[in-house]
């Protein structure tokens, strides 16, 4: 088992070492949602519908992301910065009261879904035709909440821990089980969306299964323990201190969904259920394109944290660089492809031909700033990775709250934009929330570093 040195390695090495393997860790993941979308659109008959129906089920699945990256991106960093300063017993603590939140949340959330699903969908503006389909996919797929969970949850910590191969294969063990199953359940057993839902819950749980695997392993340094009771209120400062970073995380996730939520009932009135379909076109392909970003990014992350818990600030503004131009390099040539060949990204989700023309026009206008979107994350990453919880929870509300939803509906009624008001919102975020996120980052590290190198003379 091969452990990055993030002490003595290479910057760019240790970068490429943790983004790579994160990289395949994270389009596999991807594919745990996107493969079930790719093979429900080609139901015969009803696909498109279907999609669009399973799609009104995505701000439920984010606001269960929102969960997982609160206690995972919000324990991970502060695991790193333990390990950089030699705490390997404080570290510990942060990954085993990262896991039992993840657990107990779990359990919570699976309740609320099943009890309160079919009137939380009606919110989001399922009408009576879309919940034929939406309410069994989210019956069943709430199952597999707890699995979820703790995969993703406790994957940030294998990889900070300096495994970053083992986080990807545990994302590769669910994510090929359910490229196998999800036409099995779906075609052969004829079970439609019920059967994407059935195929997805197994994967989650193989893929939760080698993540326990590893981290109970006896020669495992951080050997994982869940919390009993009395152990949990001894722990009642790392709860706080996990939530408190990770609340940054969790707002990405829930402002994602809230933005979801906004656009479909937009779309509802001013275009109906065709255009939530080519929004969730839309929203697979970001989801797709956006990966190997947060590969990066999130690649990037533990050598910050590592480094600034072990006082080697040098290594930090060169990660930072390194990162940076690697991003650019990635979102520029992304760009071109989709403003060349948008119809090429549009097919991989559907072969409906008569929804082209009107999803060619939204691809256009919502990923007409895509090179953008890496100064949000950017910014938010080093925020996050030095424990700067307050700065990263800001620039979380500022984009998508302050920016994204207002004008999801102004644009479209005061300025009677219609459905091309809603996907313009995000573009014009990406540029004024993203340079606003990125340009305080820059100013408030370098004033940040310079006092901890005086502090160190």
């Amino acid at each position: 088992m091969k452990q990055i040195d993030f002490k003595n390695g290479g910057t760019l090495s240790n970068i490429l070492s943790a983004a790579l393997p994160m990289l395949v860790a994270q389009i596999l993941n991807l594919l745990y949602n996107i493969v079930d979308r790719i093979y429900i659109a080609r139901i015969h008959g009803i696909g498109t519908a279907a999609l669009g129906a399973v799609g009104l089920c995505f701000p439920i699945v984010i606001l269960i992301s929102a969960f997982t990256n609160m206690y995972g991106s919000g324990g991970a960093p502060l695991f790193s910065i333990e390990r950089g300063r030699g705490n390997d017993r404080e570290a510990k603590s942060y990954q085993n009261t990262s896991f039992f939140l993840l657990v107990s949340s779990a359990v919570v959330l699976t309740v609320i879904g099943e009890l309160f699903g079919k009137g939380i969908l009606r919110v989001f503006g399922a009408s009576n035709e879309a919940l034929i389909y939406a309410m069994p996919y989210l019956r069943i797929y709430l199952i597999g909440t707890i699995f979820s969970m703790i995969a993703t949850g406790m994957n940030p910590f294998i990889t900070a821990g300096g495994y970053a191969v083992v986080g990807m294969t545990t994302v590769m063990v669910g994510a090929v089980a359910n490229i196998i199953l999800d036409p099995i359940f779906i075609f052969i057993f004829d079970l439609g969306v019920e059967g994407a839902a059935i195929a997805t819950v197994i994967s989650q749980a193989l893929s939760a299964l080698y993540v326990l695997k590893f981290l109970y392993k006896k020669d495992y340094a951080y050997r994982l323990h869940l919390l009993n009771l009395k152990e949990v209120k001894r722990s009642l400062k790392y709860i706080y201190k996990i939530v408190a970073l990770g609340t940054a995380a969790f707002i990405v996730q829930f402002t994602n969904a809230v933005v979801q939520i906004s656009c479909n009932n937009v779309l509802s009135t001013v275009g109906g259920d065709i255009y939530i379909s080519i929004m969730t076109i839309v929203n697979s392909a970001r989801q797709m394109m956006e990966t190997p970003i947060l590969a990066i990014t999130e690649g990037t992350s533990p050598l910050i944290s590592y480094n600034y818990g072990a006082r080697r600030y040098d290594r930090i503004k060169k990660a930072i660089l390194i990162m940076f131009v690697l991003d650019l390099a990635y979102t520029m040539g992304v760009w071109l492809f989709i403003k060349f060949s948008p119809e090429t990204i549009i097919g991989a989700f559907s072969n409906d031909k008569t929804i082209m023309v009107d999803a060619v026009a939204a691809f256009n206008v919502y990923f007409s700033t895509f090179v953008f979107m890496i100064f949000q994350h950017s910014g938010q990453v080093v925020f996050k990775s030095l424990g700067m919880k307050y700065h990263a929870i800001f620039f979380s509300l500022f984009r998508k709250v302050v920016i994204v939803v207002p004008l999801t509906y102004i644009l479209p009624y005061a300025f009677k934009m219609g459905t091309m008001g809603v996907f313009l919102a995000e573009p014009i975020s990406n540029v004024v929330g993203g340079l606003a996120c990125f340009t305080t980052m820059l100013i408030v590290i370098n004033k940040t570093l310079k006092k901890e190198e005086k502090a160190q003379l």
